[in-house]
């Protein structure tokens, strides 16, 4: 089974597909557990905070702050990812989800600075993705583009035999997965 991922704040698509590209399961998981910052570069770290009625957090505060909000993204990735796994016929041997810059920082104060503080928080989310999947023994296929000449037909046929919802974020995971069974870059 090839997983793949179409990740946001928080939470994400799952599609899991076989060698044939038919979609054993679509779901939508928690990536953090309930009633924690989602984006805590973004929304109380970084210099376009949404919480404007305080002042962003120092390094120290923040560096505790994403190691709460990390530590809870472990555990509800890692409960989702098991739940996941049980529920389907055969094992999953990858996952795929969007790259990320190799080189991305990962000090907190860089972080939270422009350009880098808008993307942190989805950095930290795949970097969770990742770090579990190769605990479980997944192959990481990393991806930029998606497919190619049979886009229309392999995103769009599932909708036909499940039904709705099929939204871009399932077409995306979707594609994910193929590309893993494809050979697409791998981590």
């Amino acid at each position: 089974m090839y997983l793949g991922i179409a990740h946001h704040l928080g939470w994400a698509v799952a599609i899991t597909a076989t060698a044939d590209h038919h979609v054993a399961d679509r779901r939508t998981v928690e990536l953090i557990e309930p009633g924690v910052e989602t984006a805590p570069i973004h929304h109380v770290g970084g210099p376009h905070q949404l919480h404007r009625t305080a002042e962003p957090l120092d390094d120290d505060a923040l560096a505790a702050l994403v190691a709460d909000v990390r530590a809870s993204a472990v555990r509800a990735t890692s409960t989702a990812l098991d739940e996941l796994a049980a529920a389907l016929p055969e094992p999953i041997t990858s996952m795929s989800l969007r790259s990320w810059n190799a080189d991305f920082p990962d000090d907190l104060a860089v972080q939270r600075r422009v350009p880098y503080e808008s993307r942190a928080d989805s950095v930290m989310y795949r970097q969770v993705l990742a770090q579990l999947a190769r605990q479980r023994g997944w192959v990481i296929h990393l991806y930029d583009a998606i497919l190619g000449e049979h886009a229309t037909e392999v995103l769009r046929e599932p909708r036909r035999h499940l039904g709705p919802p099929w939204t871009k974020d399932h077409q995306i995971a979707l594609a994910a997965a193929v590309v893993s069974h494809q050979g697409g870059p791998s981590d």
